[in-house]
């Protein structure tokens, strides 16, 4: 037996205090878990059992020189931490006891304590000067049952597009003059409309399936091979063809949607103009019928009021215009109206004019233009009659009586558009996070100059707080979407104003956090994030449109809010405005209660990881910003001013709630999915990238709640230690989380990344 100054029992005990108060986290719920377990450790003595529960002590900590001794006991051990041990510390505590002694039987205690505490190596191995033998990733969870549990009923399907992405056709390459990489980009939509992809959300009598969940899918996957793809592919089937589908009827469905959906037929989606950008109401392109050749007039009226930015521009023949529809002198709204623009020579036809709009910051694949109509005459026909017509006399009808709700019943066709623009974007996010993560397994740097070989970036716990919770929140997000886009494609409702709302925020929410994503992970790759051939500089481009694109963000999140404001029954007008007072007595009023001190004090992990926490601290957050916003418009108005001025007033203050309410909306929609997981070891792990994700999100707006009184400087803190801890507890399983995301290998060129 070699010297020491412990017994044995006490000496097994000594890797996990010196792992603990090196840890500095101690919790009196984890004094109790040590301590209930070395009381039941039968081969303690009483002797034993009061030196370690003096250790416990949180009053009387142990002294520097004890800490030291623990180290120096290890330290001088001929012994390995073994990291793909099942128990890795109990398994370095029984080595160390059998140096010190002889050989000594498991201790089930150590193990317990192990466990329940969610101790990891990359916690501790820092912290000893012995050999470490470990591997970069453990095998613990499969990515393929990960992903699997993403995909749920669309695994097979997508599994089969990825077969057809292997096509030598979506070859990656650098291509920077845009005429030749929209020729490839082109080619390649028109590949995916003959493999039936183009259609997918189409009724089967024009060549689909009538599956828009599984379109988007789809839409998300493209953005593996190129984002360019993925939005030329978009405005093609989704814009372009969505509006037909969604708008028309079945005699524009008979003579457009099937060639629409194999290519033959190539439209743009002209709404956006260069004076008006999300004003879509106040567009200025002008459709008047003339009754006499029974025909629509299209006109752009001034300078600016031409369409702008518009995806398929150059290569269409036809267009989907959104125009002011005036019949008989009085207006009647924004409609929309197929209209020719290039013949089959692809010569522009009389009346249109169009440019190019040059070249971009990304998506250089794509053909954005500007359109200028001069009275351009199409038949009545044409017009996308679904919600409003002209009839054979002359008269305008609509089902749908009321001109608000006409307005944002036709705008309910940018819904589809704005979940898949979301998935796509959070596609990007994730091919970025694989791409960084795999490469911060590879890639050594710095040591403490003890060690032969450097650490690894992904060992390092600042390099997993960059990239652990926004992997979290890419699960987040994927199921969300994944759930909105059934709701939205249900046709049994009819009524689309509230998922209008939960998309707008959802839409902005979730594109901010893909470019944000996007910037940490070219970061974390240093140089070589800077590459193009590692991919993440075009995301970059790519992806950053999308806080833009079909809705500005800042723009949506304050639909979101008066979303919330008006219960989801109000038109968002300015006679409208007046509806959200009656919130004050109807919804909120006296629900929102001061926040008990012990409440906001409390830092155990129990209630931290608790997920009724979570949505407590998100449903508060969003009820007090509705009710505090309502009280200040309702003061603004009783001083007289117009409801329209009350509420630029408090425009800021719509964003952060806008926000509140779509962080709560999506951690409902992922904490309800998890209790779904039928296998209960991949519940608990997606249910902690749910518990990161929420403490992450309390802890990035913790200003708010610290003034509100809701969380205290303690719990502030120990929320951050969390979040810290649990990126470290997931960092064993990092390179099998991106691979969850299910992205194919033959779609990961970046060499970093191999």
């Amino acid at each position: 037996m070699k010297k020491n100054n412990y017994t044995l029992g006490v000496l097994q005990y000594i890797p996990f205090f010196y792992v603990i108060w090196s840890d500095n986290l101690l919790s009196a719920s984890e004094i109790n878990i040590v301590k209930a377990a070395f009381e039941k450790d039968e081969a303690l003595t009483s002797a034993d059992k009061k030196t370690l529960a003096g250790w416990l002590n949180k009053n009387n900590k142990p002294s520097t020189e004890q800490i030291k001794s623990w180290k120096h006991t290890i330290d001088s051990a001929d012994i390995k931490l073994i990291e793909q041990d099942a128990f890795p510390l109990a398994s370095l505590s029984k080595r160390l006891a059998d140096y010190y002694f002889s050989e000594t039987p498991e201790n089930k205690q150590l193990q317990h304590i192990e466990l329940n505490l969610g101790i990891q190596p990359n916690h501790y191995h820092h912290l000893f000067n012995i050999e470490v033998l470990h591997e970069a990733t453990s095998t613990y969870y499969q990515a393929k049952e990960l992903d699997a549990i993403l995909k749920g009923e669309f695994a097979t399907s997508i599994t089969k597009f990825h077969e057809a992405l292997k096509n030598p056709i979506f070859n990656w390459e650098v291509l920077r003059k845009k005429e030749d990489f929209r020729t490839k980009v082109l080619n390649q939509v028109k590949h995916l409309a003959a493999e039936n992809y183009g259609a997918m959300a189409y009724p089967a009598a024009y060549g689909g399936i009538e599956d828009m969940p599984g379109y988007a899918f789809i839409f998300e996957n493209i953005m593996y091979v190129d984002g360019s793809l993925a939005i030329k592919f978009g405005v093609q089937f989704g814009l372009f063809g969505g509006s037909i589908q969604k708008l028309g009827t079945k005699y524009h469905h008979d003579l457009y949607l099937e060639k629409t959906g194999k290519a033959e037929l190539l439209g743009c989606f002209a709404m956006t103009e260069t004076g008006h950008g999300s004003n879509v109401r106040g567009i200025k392109t002008t459709a008047t019928y003339e009754k006499e050749t029974d025909s629509i007039i299209l006109h752009t009226p001034g300078e600016n009021d031409n369409k702008e930015y518009i995806g398929n521009a150059l290569d269409s023949t036809m267009a989907s215009v959104f125009a002011q529809l005036i019949v008989n002198g009085k207006n009647e709204g924004v409609h929309a109206i197929l209209v020719p623009i290039r013949n089959e020579n692809h010569e522009l036809l009389p009346g249109v004019k169009i440019e190019d709009n040059g070249y971009k910051l990304g998506l250089n694949g794509v053909d954005n233009g500007k359109i200028w109509f001069n009275q351009v005459l199409v038949p009545r026909k044409n017009l996308l009659n679904k919600y409003g017509d002209i009839k054979e006399d002359g008269t305008y009808h609509s089902e749908i009586e009321n001109p608000n709700k006409r307005f944002f019943t036709m705008l309910g066709t940018l819904v589809g558009g704005r979940i898949c623009v979301a998935r796509a974007g959070l596609g990007g996010a994730k091919k970025a996070l694989t791409i960084a993560v795999k490469h911060a397994l590879k890639r050594r740097q710095f040591n403490d100059n003890k060690k032969i070989q450097e650490d690894l970036l992904m060992d390092y716990p600042s390099h997993q707080l960059r990239l652990t919770p926004p992997i979290a929140k890419a699960y987040v997000y994927d199921v969300t979407l994944q759930h909105i886009m059934k709701l939205y494609s249900d046709d049994t409702k009819t009524d689309k104003r509230e998922i209008e709302t939960q998309v707008a925020g959802l839409k902005s929410i979730i594109t901010w956090f893909a470019n944000d994503t996007i910037q940490e992970c070219r970061e974390a790759c240093g140089g070589k994030g800077y590459l193009i051939e590692n991919r993440i500089a075009d995301l970059k481009g790519d992806v950053d449109i999308f806080t833009t694109f079909e809705g500005d963000n800042n723009v949506l999140l304050q639909l979101a809010a008066k979303g919330v404001l008006s219960d989801f029954k109000a038109e968002f007008n300015s006679a409208g405005f007046a509806s959200v007072l009656k919130l004050l007595t109807s919804q909120l009023n006296d629900k929102l209660t001061t926040i008990n001190p012990i409440y906001s004090g409390k830092t155990d992990p129990e209630h931290l990881y608790n997920p009724k926490f979570h949505k407590h601290a998100f449903e508060y957050r969003t009820r007090r910003l509705t009710y505090t916003l309502a009280m200040r418009i309702r003061e603004y108005i009783k001083n007289g001013i117009p409801s329209y001025q009350a509420f630029l007033k408090v425009q800021t203050h719509l964003l952060a709630l806008g926000k509140a309410y779509s962080c709560q909306l999506s951690y409902e929609i992922y904490s309800n999915f998890t209790e779904t997981i039928e296998d209960e070891k991949n519940k608990i792990l997606f249910q902690k990238l749910g518990t990161l994700h929420a403490l992450h999100e309390i802890r990035t707006d913790a200003s708010w709640y610290l003034e509100q009184g809701y969380i205290g400087g303690s719990k502030s803190k120990a929320i951050r230690q969390r979040v810290e801890r649990i990126c470290t507890e997931l960092r064993p399983h990092v390179n099998v989380l991106v691979d969850g995301f299910g992205i194919p290998d033959h779609l990961i060129t970046a060499p970093i990344a191999k």
